[in-house]
């Protein structure tokens, strides 16, 4: 896993600089650059994905945790981590006003997919009181 960190960092680093050199002639091809980046880094962090759920997956069944918990939980990363790559690519283009409401956009989403979830640990809370 460490080589492949190191590997991810190198790439990541050498997209970054291409990028910084193709903004001072064209912002639009930076941002494109930084968006293939992106997609590359993610495409390979999917090789690992299935296993890394599977093995939660097992731990969660073994502790006697319902499917759908886990399955609000990698729906939130998946949110969290969609929100941040955009507000990102946004700032790095400029757009501050539009990384801003992608990011309320992103806590609205986790909140409301998260809303099943309190609803059972207050439920929960009810039946110990």
């Amino acid at each position: 896993m460490v080589d492949r960190s190191i590997a991810t960092a190198g790439f990541c680093v050498c997209a970054a600089i291409l990028a910084v050199l193709l903004r001072q002639h064209c912002r639009e091809q930076s941002l494109m650059l930084a968006l293939a980046a992106c997609a590359v880094v993610i495409g390979g962090f999917m090789s690992f994905f299935n296993p890394m759920i599977t093995e939660i997956s097992s731990i969660f069944t073994q502790a006697g945790i319902s499917d759908a918990y886990l399955s609000l939980i990698f729906k939130a990363t998946a949110i969290c981590i969609i929100t941040q790559i955009t507000c990102e690519l946004c700032r790095d283009s400029g757009e501050a006003a539009i990384a801003s409401a992608a990011e309320i956009w992103g806590r609205g989403a986790v909140t409301f997919i998260s809303l099943p979830l309190i609803k059972a640990l207050l439920e929960q809370i009810n039946e110990i009181l």
